[in-house]
Formats: C-alpha cells, structure tokens, sequence
C-alpha cells in the first residue's frame, strides 16, 4: 500500500478534528474533537513507520512506540478533561464554552440591560451654568 492513503486519511481526520475544536460551543465534542487529531497524528506515526521499516534492515519500531505514548496520553487527557467539564457543568450548569466565557469575563460595560453599567447622564449647558453660579 502506498504512504499517500493513510496521509491523506490522517490529513481528513485532523481537519475533521480542527473543524470540530474551532466550530463546537459543548466542551464534551471539543474533547472529542482533539481525539480525532491525536488518532490522525497516531496514524502517521503508524503508517511512516511501516514506510521508513521497509527502507531500513534493522527496524525499531520508533513510530508504533510513540504511537503507544500518545495513546496513553491521550487517555490521561481525556480522563482529566472530562473531570474538569464535569465539575464544570455541575457548578455552573452548562457545558456551553461560550456561556462559560461569558460568565468568567464579567458583565459587559456598554450591555444596556445592566443596571450596574447605566453611565451618569451629562450635564447640559443650562445645568453647568446653573452649578456654577
């Protein structure tokens, strides 16, 4: 088999990943998003491994070993990740990634439905002539 299959299979699914991270608000299918680029990364590993043992008489199997470290930290990510959404979620009540930003940056100053933000209304000509006499 050719080394072009699997890399331009590994390349769909990292930008399958991609799209996923940057267009999803729910930080459950983010995570899930960033296991489809470590798949995609853990496939190239593979398949140039194959492709570089063949080149080579004395093969390590660099690739699939790293393959395996990634493998593991991938499990650890998405164990400690999914913690965290959870604890999340249950403080705040949403997964959502915008509401939760949104809720960490504070009120808007300029948002005209908050009563906090209401600015001092300016005096007027008449009413600075008033004050200083």
């Amino acid at each position: 088999m050719h080394l072009a299959y699997p890399a331009v299979l590994s390349a769909l699914l990292f930008c399958t990943g991609l799209y996923g991270v940057l267009a999803r608000r729910n930080a459950i299918l983010v995570l899930m998003s960033v296991e489809l680029m470590l798949n995609a990364v853990n496939l190239n590993l593979v398949a140039f491994d194959v492709w570089l043992s063949r080149a080579a008489e004395e093969t390590l199997h660099s690739g699939q070993a790293l393959t395996l470290f990634t493998i593991a930290i991938a499990a650890a990510e998405i164990g400690i990740g999914l913690a965290i959404v959870l604890a999340v979620h249950r403080n705040r009540g949403t997964a959502d990634i915008d509401k939760l930003r949104d809720t960490a940056e504070g009120h808007d100053p300029d948002d005209p439905d908050d009563p906090d933000s209401i600015a001092p209304a300016t005096e007027t000509g008449a009413e600075k002539a008033e004050a200083t006499a």
